[in-house]
C-alpha cells in the first residue's frame, strides 16, 4: 500500500500532506572528515569523534585536539561550521548532533558525515534522523547490516518526510525542549549519584579506622567492626538445593497469584528491589526450600559476575533467590546501614580483594561469612545515616524514573508525529 504522508498526531491547524525529500535534495554539502595524521592530542583545535557525542543528548565531551596546521591543511569543506549536522555513518549508525560556535574551530573524522543544509529546519531534520529514517533505510537495504556503515551516497539518498517550514519549526522546537528536559533529569541523576558516592566515602570509616571523616553533630564515639557471620542466622546460596531437577524446570515467564518473583543479580541495587522479574517460581516449589526463600530481612550479595553488587530485601512479599546470589538472613533489621557500608569505597575494595582468579569473577559463601563491616554503636547515629542515604537514593530513583518516562514519551511521539 502507498504510504500516507500525514502523521497521526499533529499540532492544531496543520492538515497539509507532507512530501518526501532526500538529504541530498535539501543539503548543499554532504561530506565527511579525515583521520588525523598527528594523534598526539597536543594541538588547540577540537577534533570530534563518534565517542565524543552523547548517544542521547548529542552533547560533546572530552574532545581530543589536533594542531592548527593540520586543521588548516584539510579541505575547507571538512572544517566544521555553525549549524552543521554530524551523523555517524560507521560502527554505531545514526548518532547525531549539531555543531555550534562553542566548539569551533573544529574538525571531524571519517566515521561522521557532515550535513550542511541549504533548506529546512535544523532541529526538525536532526529529530527526523533520530527517528525511523536510518532504521527504514537498513530494512530496505539489508546488506548494510553485515558491516555497519553508510557511504556518503547512501546518506544523500536517505528519505525525509517533509512538512512545510512552519510545521517543521513547531516540531523541531518541541523536540528540542523535550530533549533539554530529558538531559536535565539525566544531569540531576548523575549529580545525585556522585553526591551519594562522596557521602559513602566520607560517612564510613576507612580501612583500619573506626571513625568516619564526616558525622552528624554530637557523635564522637568510635564505631565497632562486625563479621557478617555474627549478624546473620544463615548465610547460603541456591546451588545445591536441587536446582537442576526441581527449581530450574519449574520456572515460569509470567507472574501469577501462585508464584514468587525469582530474584537475580540485575534485580537488586541497594534497597531498590525489582519484583517484575524475568522468571517466577510456583509457591508450592519455593516453600520446599525455606533456607533460600526470601521471607525475612536479608542481604543479597552477588557471588558470580558483578562482584560488589549488594542489596537489602525487606519487603513483605516473599521471593526466591537466583543461583548467582548469596543470601544472608539477618538477626536484626539493620540491613540498610550494612548495605551502605558495603557500597562504600572500602566495602567495594574489600569485595574485589576476595575475587578469585578464574574465567569469571566469583566469591564463595565462606568469603561472605568473613566480610567485616564497621557500624556505629549508637542506634540514633545509625538511623540518621540511613535517613540521609534513603533520601538521596529516593531522589536518584525519582530522576531516573522521570528520565526513563520522558524517553518513552519521546519514542512514542517520534512514532506518531512523523510519517
Amino acid at each position: 500500500m502507498e504510504k500516507t504522508l500525514k502523521p497521526s498526531l499533529r499540532f492544531e491547524g496543520f492538515t497539509e500532506t507532507w512530501e518526501q525529500r532526500t538529504i541530498g535534495d535539501i543539503s548543499r554539502l554532504v561530506t565527511k572528515g579525515t583521520t588525523p595524521i598527528d594523534k598526539s592530542g597536543d594541538g588547540t583545535i577540537n577534533y570530534v569523534k563518534v565517542e565524543n557525542i552523547d548517544s542521547y543528548s548529542g552533547e560533546f565531551s572530552n574532545l581530543p585536539k589536533i594542531s592548527e596546521e593540520e586543521h588548516n591543511g584539510y579541505l575547507r569543506r571538512s572544517q566544521l561550521q555553525d549549524g552543521d549536522i554530524l551523523f555517524s555513518i560507521a560502527g554505531t549508525l545514526g548518532r547525531i548532533t549539531t555543531v555550534s560556535n562553542t566548539i569551533l574551530p573544529a574538525n571531524t573524522n571519517q566515521a561522521l558525515a557532515i550535513i550542511r543544509l541549504k533548506e529546512g529546519n535544523i532541529r526538525f531534520i536532526k529529530t527526523a534522523l533520530k527517528g525511523k529514517v536510518v532504521e527504514d533505510f537498513v530494512r530496505r537495504n539489508p546488506t548494510v547490516g553485515a558491516q555497519p556503515n553508510l557511504s556518503l551516497e547512501q546518506v544523500k539518498s536517505l528519505i525525509i518526510d517533509y512538512p512545510n517550514n512552519y510545521e517543521q519549526s513547531k516540531i523541531g522546537t518541541f523536540f528540542d525542549k523535550l530533549d533539554k528536559l530529558i538531559t536535565l533529569h539525566q544531569r540531576k541523576y548523575d549529580k545525585l549519584v556522585n553526591i551519594k558516592k562522596a557521602l559513602l566515602d566520607k560517612m564510613f570509616p576507612k580501612n583500619g579506622e573506626l571513625v568516619p571523616r564526616l558525622r552528624f553533630k554530637g557523635f564522637a564515639e568510635a564505631w565497632e567492626q562486625r563479621e557478617l557471620d555474627d549478624m546473620c542466622s544463615i548465610i547460603t546460596k541456591q546451588t545445591g538445593f536441587d536446582y537442576s531437577a526441581t527449581i530450574k524446570p519449574s520456572l515460569l515467564n509470567e507472574a501469577s497469584e501462585d508464584t514468587y518473583a525469582f530474584i537475580q543479580n540485575k534485580d537488586f541495587d541497594g534497597e531498590n528491589i525489582n519484583l517484575n522479574t524475568d522468571f517466577h517460581i510456583p509457591i508450592e516449589i519455593a516453600e520446599r526450600f525455606p533456607k533460600i526463600l526470601l521471607d525475612k530481612p536479608s542481604l543479597l550479595i552477588t557471588i558470580s559476575g558483578k562482584i560488589g553488587n549488594v542489596g537489602y530485601y525487606k519487603l513483605k512479599n516473599k521471593s526466591f533467590i537466583g543461583g548467582a546470589v548469596g543470601i544472608c538472613k539477618l538477626k536484626k533489621d539493620n540491613g540498610s546501614i550494612i548495605v551502605h557500608s558495603l557500597q562504600s569505597d572500602e566495602g567495594q575494595a574489600y569485595f574485589h580483594s576476595l575475587v578469585k582468579a578464574s574465567s569469571h569473577s566469583n566469591i564463595t559463601v565462606e568469603d561472605i561469612r568473613k566480610i567485616k563491616v564497621c557500624l556505629p554503636k549508637a542506634k540514633i547515629e545509625e538511623q540518621k545515616i540511613v535517613e540521609i542515604f534513603s533520601y538521596v537514593t529516593s531522589l536518584i530513583t525519582l530522576h531516573q524514573c522521570k528520565h526513563e518516562k520522558l524517553i518513552n514519551i519521546k519514542k512514542a511521539l517520534l512514532q506518531k508525529m512523523f510519517v
